[in-house]
């Protein structure tokens, strides 16, 4: 019977649900009021680019980057400044780099711990870094935190409003359960912060999509209060075929590949086959990689392009270990058919 409108920004038991998560988790309270629930983690990113930016605005974003941070800002007039990272240092952010980008039209920074697209995750001294940087030029840090729960090898999330009161005051959490609790298709987000700005992303909401569905929202408050053993398990299987995929990769001559601390995309640089032919031309770049294998291997990956990358290929393990073992024995064969 849960099926008629609800507030726009969310119902309470779910907002409730959230700040509860944010306090026990984080250490850090948020009122409800300080807490806006979305269709999905992207639909929040899109309400406070909408909220945030305008013409003339740079918005800080490090390399290699989830494909919409680029293109929501464009969408809103803002200029997309971009931080390159490098894979033999994990991708790390250094905070002298970061400070050279800062311009007086410098609006926000994005965080994405864990990353999609590289599964590289953040220290905290990284963190403090980034943090000591917004708080000196007064910016907000968009934490884009969807896979916090999708950890390995021991790693931790930290989130960058945890490390005090100052830039908590400057940092806006996106979240949701898609990532965490398997819930993709239920498009459930949420963004925590600044209430000024979190009102306004209310009301643009409003305006747009009103409430997001009801009976996602019931099912979300379940998954924040009863989810983690699910999450726990599913984080474990994950790993196993983390492993898998990457060590696969890694035996094919031309591909290497990181091992992922984080979410669940492998990254594979792939350097070494570019430039080789096929009998269809010269594969130049990491799109012409992933068409050539999904007409010679029946195997959709997805290109680096879109992430910012000019070397890579992203390939997701959310699948079964089977598909894994097929999609790597097909990868290999069609690598060894080029010249």
């Amino acid at each position: 019977g849960f099926t008629k409108y609800t507030p726009s920004s969310g119902i309470d038991a779910l907002r409730g649900a959230i700040a509860d998560k944010l306090q026990a988790e984080l250490g850090v309270r948020y009122e409800k009021s300080q807490i806006l629930v979305s269709c999905g983690a992207k639909h929040s990113l899109y309400n406070l680019a909408e909220a945030l930016l305008e013409s003339g605005d740079e918005i800080i974003i490090p390399v290699p980057y989830w494909v919409s941070y680029s293109d929501q800002a464009l969408l809103n007039d803002a200029t997309p400044i971009l931080l390159p990272t490098k894979e033999e240092e994990g991708y790390a952010v250094h905070a002298t780099e970061l400070e050279r980008l800062i311009t007086p039209r410098t609006k926000a920074i994005i965080v994405n711990s864990p990353c999609n697209p590289t599964g590289a995750t953040y220290d905290r001294t990284t963190l403090e870094q980034i943090a000591s940087v917004a708080v000196r030029h007064d910016l907000l840090v968009i934490s884009d935190e969807i896979y916090e729960k999708v950890l390995y090898d021991g790693a931790t999330h930290i989130s960058i409003a945890s490390l005090g009161s100052e830039i908590a005051a400057r940092t806006v959490i996106i979240n949701g359960v898609s990532k965490s609790y398997a819930m993709t298709g239920w498009r459930i987000g949420y963004a925590a912060g600044p209430k000024d700005l979190l009102t306004a992303m209310g009301n643009i909401q409003s305006q747009s999509t009103s409430n997001p569905c009801s009976i996602s929202q019931k099912a979300a408050v379940a998954a924040l209060r009863l989810g983690e053993s699910f999450t726990r398990q599913m984080v474990e299987e994950f790993s196993r075929r983390r492993i898998a995929i990457v060590e696969g990769l890694n035996k094919i001559p031309g591909v290497s590949c990181r091992m992922p601390t984080g979410a669940f995309y492998a990254f594979p640089n792939i350097k070494g086959v570019l430039g080789k032919r096929s009998l269809s031309g010269v594969l130049k770049t990491p799109n012409d990689v992933a068409q050539y294998l999904l007409r010679e291997a029946q195997t959709a990956v997805v290109p680096g392009e879109p992430f910012g990358s000019s070397e890579h290929l992203r390939l997701s393990y959310a699948t079964s270990m089977t598909n894994i073992t097929r999609g790597l024995e097909r990868l290999e064969q069609a690598f060894a058919k080029l010249e």
